[in-house]
């Protein structure tokens, strides 16, 4: 690459981040920002306008003359394709750029059926979706998908992932770009879900923390604004973390006194039927709950008290400013999260509790599915994305 293009990508790049967040601005506005000649700038904002990233607006207010000309990003320019793919359900979105969803279609779907035949739905749901909305493949700009299980991210690959039978190491980007010729981000489940809460909820907020309380219990961690995997992909695993009140409870990873074992949905379902009142699942003891069952309230506020007993450690590691709880079980509101509350703001030292906030999701059911669009808006609308495209 030439000293003149990698200067020509450095200011397009330099000023389509700023245009990202949607505010209008002027090439005024945008050479004061950048420092740029009006010039250069000017010259900029007509490439990003012919690559169809930005695109002009109401005018300005003039103070004499001609009115400035506003610009902002376009966010119909592409869209990309986002799958929250779970234990035994599926969804497929469409979204702008921006992460607002076009489309989508959820069906039961258990993935123990192996990674070709859900990638096929998958890819089948996307077509119908896009089908609809009077787009074809040509208009995707990547897709992003989440997954119940460990991923590498680097290669998109899970890792011998316990509920995935077959999907070990399977080559999932490879298989859709087979399909739709576009970049594939593959993230972990929990990781996705902290996206799509931080962009619903806490745009603003550096350090946040997800929750993630269902069948198993795992934890997506934003810190300085950006997204925490660790060396191999499994940050956040607090579900192993071993319990003072699990210390002779098997979990299913093998070891005993995991979190997982005792507050999980399936374990405090267990914990009920050992009291003798029937329940099976997640499902059931949420049930319980809305119906008012004095039993099962107080199972959930002890399951959340064991949650808080590891989230305790995780805000003297981290520091976060909010812990988002979420998952199917979070459906039980209150109950679980004032358990929560009540060991966290008792046992950590007073800095940090100051200014954190326990709350329930508020991208809910659709946290999983907004967060992988923004995997893949992410990835597209990056300066190493953009660059690549002036090469």
């Amino acid at each position: 690459m030439s000293g003149e293009t990698t200067t020509t990508s450095a200011g397009v790049n330099e000023l389509f981040q700023l245009l990202r967040d949607g505010v209008p601005r002027t090439r005024a506005e945008l050479a004061k920002s950048t420092g740029l000649a009006r010039s250069t700038v000017a010259a900029r904002v007509d490439q990003l306008m012919r690559m169809g990233l930005i695109t002009p607006v109401a005018e300005a207010a003039s103070t004499g003359g001609r009115p400035p000309s506003l610009f902002a990003l376009n966010p119909a320019a592409k869209v990309v394709v986002a799958a929250d793919v779970g234990a035994s359900h599926a969804t497929v979105a469409v979204t702008d750029l921006t992460g607002s969803i076009l489309a989508e279609h959820s069906e039961p779907l258990d993935i123990a059926l192996g990674p070709e035949p859900v990638l096929t739905w998958l890819v089948e749901g996307a077509t119908m979706l896009l089908d609809r909305l009077g787009r074809d493949h040509s208009h995707v700009a990547a897709i992003g998908i989440g997954v119940p299980g460990p991923v590498e991210h680097s290669t998109g690959q899970p890792v011998n992932p316990p509920i995935m039978p077959g999907w070990n190491r399977f080559d999932i980007p490879g298989w859709l770009n087979r399909h739709l010729k576009v970049p594939v981000l593959v993230d972990n489940d929990v990781n996705i879900m902290a996206l799509g809460e931080r962009s619903v909820a806490w745009p603003g907020i550096d350090h946040l923390m997800f929750v993630k309380v269902a069948t198993g219990i795992g934890a997506g961690l934003i810190s300085g604004g950006t997204l925490q995997r660790g060396a191999q992909g499994v940050a956040g695993d607090i579900g192993h973390v071993q319990v003072a009140r699990a210390a002779d409870v098997a979990c299913r990873c093998g070891n005993r006194g995991c979190l997982e074992a005792i507050a999980s949905g399936p374990a405090i379902a267990r914990t009920l039927r050992e009291a003798g009142i029937e329940a099976h699942s997640g499902s059931d003891v949420v049930d319980l709950v809305e119906r008012g069952n004095i039993e099962a309230v107080q199972a959930v506020r002890q399951a959340g008290r064991d949650i808080g007993e590891v989230l305790t450690t995780c805000v003297s590691l981290v520091n976060p400013s909010i812990i988002a709880i979420g998952g199917s079980m979070a459906r039980v509101g209150e109950h679980l999260i004032a358990g929560v509350r009540e060991v966290v703001y008792a046992r950590s030292i007073p800095l940090a509790t100051e200014h954190l906030s326990i709350v329930q999701s508020t991208a809910a059911a659709r946290a999983a599915v907004i967060g992988a669009s923004m995997l893949a808006i992410e990835h597209v609308l990056s300066p190493q994305a953009l660059t690549v495209g002036f090469r």
